[in-house]
């Protein structure tokens, strides 16, 4: 079983940025890939980021240039998001998705960009 716990949402204005944090804690060693998704209110969920194992980046393209995704040694995972809009609002949420297809899931935090 894994647990992953997001942090660093919050409320920022029109040019702004955040960081976004995901720890994960439990017995899964072989990750595939780990993403951060986002769903806006009315909206489907979307795809903003994905870092793969061997460290190889993917961004939806409304972000590019402006987020960011790494992640360090163990398995937590991050997504510096800068120049933020009022259309980057949303829930975020971390993903952990292991070789053999399982996929693991925060509770997610909030973005909320002002004008």
């Amino acid at each position: 079983q894994e647990l992953l716990v997001e942090s660093g949402g919050g409320l920022v204005q029109s040019g702004g940025s955040l960081t976004l944090s995901c720890a994960a804690s439990g017995s899964i060693s072989s990750i595939y890939a780990m993403g951060w998704y986002r769903q806006a209110p009315g909206k489907q969920r979307e795809l903003v980021a994905t870092i793969y194992d061997g460290g190889y980046t993917k961004y939806t393209d409304s972000v590019k240039g402006r987020f960011t995704i790494s992640r360090d040694n163990y398995k937590n995972v991050y997504l510096q998001m800068n120049s933020l809009k009022p259309e980057d609002t949303a829930v975020y949420c971390c993903n952990q998705r292991t070789y053999s297809g399982l996929d693991y899931w925060g509770q997610g935090t909030q973005v909320t960009v002002s004008s």
